[in-house]
């Protein structure tokens, strides 16, 4: 296993209900919001690790939609004062990728989104992250174009 240096970019899962804070919310809002209201332990230690750059699904959980439907990036790192760090919207996955797909799918075997259902902030390995890419076909300011090739 290699240690990644401090300077690499990570990858990262935040869910929101989509009835609280949807994608929808998220670009009216400029793109920019807090990321805020994080309760859990393990979830708030998340939060603290990412890094200004750090890339991160925007996932939709409740009952009716369990879906990464976007991508975030951090633009400001963890503030005490109100817990919570910055995310600006990079852009919408070109086709959301459901739980049940992500499920099904036998290079995502691990992720810890399935092990740890609950917990609101998920570290994303690079490969978990490639993949989810290519299974909703990259997103929206991610460089390439919707067919694959590169974007003007």
């Amino acid at each position: 296993m290699t240690m990644r240096g401090k300077d690499e970019k990570r990858f990262w899962l935040l869910k929101t209900e989509a009835a609280e804070w949807s994608w929808e919310d998220q670009a009216a809002n400029g793109g920019l919001s807090n990321w805020d209201g994080v309760k859990n332990k393990q979830a708030q230690k998340n939060l603290k690790s990412m890094r200004i750059g750090d890339l991160c699904f925007f996932y939709h959980s409740g009952a009716r939609a369990r879906r990464v439907v976007g991508v975030v990036t951090v633009a400001k790192e963890w503030h005490e004062a109100t817990g919570a760090v910055d995310v600006m919207a990079v852009g919408e996955m070109r086709r959301p990728v459901d739980l049940k797909e992500m499920k099904a799918d036998g290079g995502l075997q691990g992720f810890v989104l399935f092990r740890q259902p609950r917990l609101s902030v998920v570290a994303v390995p690079v490969e978990v992250w490639e993949r989810v890419c290519e299974l909703g076909g990259g997103f929206q300011g991610d460089g390439k174009a919707a067919g694959g090739g590169e974007e003007d």
